[in-house]
């Protein structure tokens, strides 16, 4: 960890201690203040200006700078058990943040990784479903993972028995790459059954929480858990659900992030297919019968090179086409990351990004992800 990655930590940590502020009154201030630095620069005054933050609130902010190098030691102690086991923690500001992750309401602030996690991982597909499968379920599982993993999809799941454990054995087993989000600290593996597993998706992929070292799995994580599965995803695939279930929990996530949802059918006469058979009905997920009509959906059957250099398109451009264009490429980028780095307005990006559609130069994707066909 870098010395400005434990800053960004140490402050995020320290903000999330003050009475009265959570994660989503923190995204208030990063999109006020746009770093965590200005946080912390900032006055009583500056807080103030802010819709919600009274002059209380805005003073326990200022004052808790005074708490920083006593909650300093802590967390290098912290730190060090993680690096113990070879973990490291990201935060939201950190450039080694999942992007993807950004986009979706809520993001976690705080992410405890162990195993691979690169920034070049974009093209995620979560598979979820029942804790007890039917054989159907089983087969149907490791069939679509396998086919999507020899397309160099990364496969999602949490880690779970049944549907979820199958995924991520079934890409790793087709020399593909899985990650695992959990409901518990990285020291803890649930179920534990799960332990040999738990350790090949560390050598094939990597395991992702939201949860401090020691964490429990207690049943208050696993929504918080599904959000990130889907949140980190392209689209969510459910193989059996029941209609309760918490795969229809990370199904919902999904369109709430405004990601693709697939399903597959089931037989009427089982329980393990109420969840999925319920998606199709309401037109909540696509029904799917192939992987091809996941990878289709999500524009992913031919896999770019990334970072191949773009040529420039043999048609005119206008000033803000050409600028746009340039800073995109194979791989998919979200319409805020494109306005950030072109310092063009979010919505004369959009209306640009529209106009290199409609000329055949760019593609755009679900989630308001655009690149370089």
């Amino acid at each position: 960890m870098t010395d400005q990655e434990f800053q960004n930590f140490l402050k995020l940590r320290n903000l999330l201690s003050i009475e009265g502020i959570g994660p989503i009154r923190i995204i208030k201030l990063l999109q006020h203040f746009e770093s965590i630095d200005k946080i912390y620069s900032a006055d009583r005054i500056d807080f103030e200006k802010i819709n919600s933050f009274n002059s209380n609130l805005a003073s326990r902010i200022v004052n808790s700078q005074n708490n920083l190098q006593s909650l300093s030691a802590s967390l290098e102690d912290e730190v060090n058990r993680l690096e113990k086991i070879n973990a490291r923690v990201i935060t939201y500001w950190d450039d080694s943040y999942p992007k993807i992750l950004r986009n979706i309401y809520f993001p976690p602030l705080i992410l405890y990784t162990i195993g691979s996690l690169q920034e070049s991982d974009v093209h995620n597909i979560a598979i979820v479903g029942t804790r007890k499968p039917t054989d159907y379920g089983k087969s149907t599982a490791a069939k679509f993972t396998k086919e999507l993993a020899e397309q160099n999809i990364t496969i999602v799941s949490g880690l779970a028995r049944g549907i979820d454990s199958i995924a991520h054995r079934s890409a790793i087993k087709a020399g593909g790459k899985t990650i695992a989000v959990i409901g518990s600290g990285l020291d803890v593996v649930y179920p534990p059954e799960n332990r040999a597993l738990f350790n090949d998706i560390i050598q094939h992929g990597a395991v992702i929480s939201e949860f401090e070292l020691g964490t429990k799995p207690d049943a208050q994580n696993f929504p918080r858990r599904n959000r990130i599965i889907s949140g980190i995803s392209l689209g969510t695939l459910v193989i059996e659900s029941k209609k309760n279930g918490g795969a229809m929990q990370t199904a919902n996530y999904a369109m709430d992030q405004n990601r693709e949802v697939f399903a597959i059918p089931g037989n009427l006469a089982v329980p393990e297919s109420e969840g999925t058979n319920i998606l199709i009905q309401r037109n909540e997920a696509k029904l799917v019968i192939n992987p091809d009509d996941i990878l289709l959906e999500l524009n992913l059957k031919i896999q770019p090179i990334v970072g191949k250099n773009i040529p420039k398109p043999k048609i005119d451009l206008s000033l803000f086409e050409e600028k746009i264009f340039d800073c995109l490429n194979s791989t998919p980028k979200h319409i805020d990351l494109i306005a950030n780095e072109t310092s063009i307005s979010t919505s004369e990006c959009l209306v640009n990004l529209l106009s290199l559609e409609f000329k055949g130069v760019i593609q755009q994707l679900p989630g308001k992800m655009f690149r370089v066909i």
